[in-house]
């Protein structure tokens, strides 16, 4: 039974040092290398692109306007240099500055006691005596009392602040006008490369004139900004204390 326990703890370990050595490899292989980057490749033919289907409201044909220069749809006398169209570039202002404070306490008690007798129980009570040591008092045979104090403390004190500009491509048109959009940029600075993503849905009339439009105006907004490199592998805790926090149930 012992040899069989052995077995299994070898097995879990030596599992354990393959999964990493799996990962370390391709880290030691890029010693001394900075991050390579990505080259520009098409949005929709990445295995991550998917098409967005929402509820669509009821198209409304714009009415001609007769004997008139002007068109309807058109929001300048000239041609519109806002993006519209699959393939346009808008530059996306990224300012979140985001702050959030919590604290919270609780304070729990209880106490109980139970007391229980046996007054009579046909004639049955009188043979306690006999069986027990010493004398018997029916009227407080049981008692019970339990304690409970409770008592916890949290608190949440958080900020961010992002500052960014990102151009992003109209990667689809929606039934009713509005556009997907997704970009991307990296930013490599010596041994460290820093990445940030971009993809939502935008209105149209939310573009400024300057073909610019700013971040909360996005919906389904998915922002990311990371990095990678020698400075965030330092900033992240080692493999063995990651597994260890998971596995160990104290």
């Amino acid at each position: 039974m012992t040899y069989k326990k052995n077995m299994i703890s070898v097995l879990g370990l030596v599992s354990l040092i393959t999964l990493s050595a799996c990962g370390a490899s391709e880290r030691l292989a890029n010693v001394g290398k900075a991050p390579e980057l990505d080259p520009i490749r098409n949005p929709a033919e990445t295995g991550q692109f998917q098409k967005v289907s929402m509820p669509m409201p009821i198209e409304n044909e714009i009415a001609p306007q007769r004997n008139s220069l002007w068109s309807g749809d058109r929001q300048t006398f000239f041609k519109d240099q806002r993006a519209n169209n699959i393939g346009d570039i808008l530059t996306v202002v990224i300012d979140i500055n985001d702050e959030a404070q919590l604290d919270n306490a609780t304070d729990r008690s209880r106490t109980s006691n139970e007391d229980a007798s046996l007054g009579a129980l046909v004639g049955l009570e009188q043979a306690l005596n006999q069986i027990l040591p010493e004398a018997v008092d029916n009227t407080n045979l049981a008692a019970a009392q339990a304690d409970s104090n409770f008592s916890g403390d949290g608190s949440i004190d958080r900020e961010e602040e992002v500052n960014v500009q990102l151009a992003a491509i109209v990667t689809q048109v929606l039934p009713n006008g509005n556009l997907v959009i997704q970009g991307r940029q990296e930013v490599r600075v010596n041994f460290e490369k820093r990445i940030l993503e971009l993809a939502g849905v935008i209105r149209p009339e939310d573009i400024t004139i300057d073909n610019t439009i700013s971040h909360e105006k996005i919906a389904e907004a998915r922002i990311s900004y990371g990095g990678k490199g020698q400075i965030s592998d330092v900033q992240q805790p080692r493999y063995g204390q990651q597994v260890f926090d998971v596995i160990f149930p104290f």
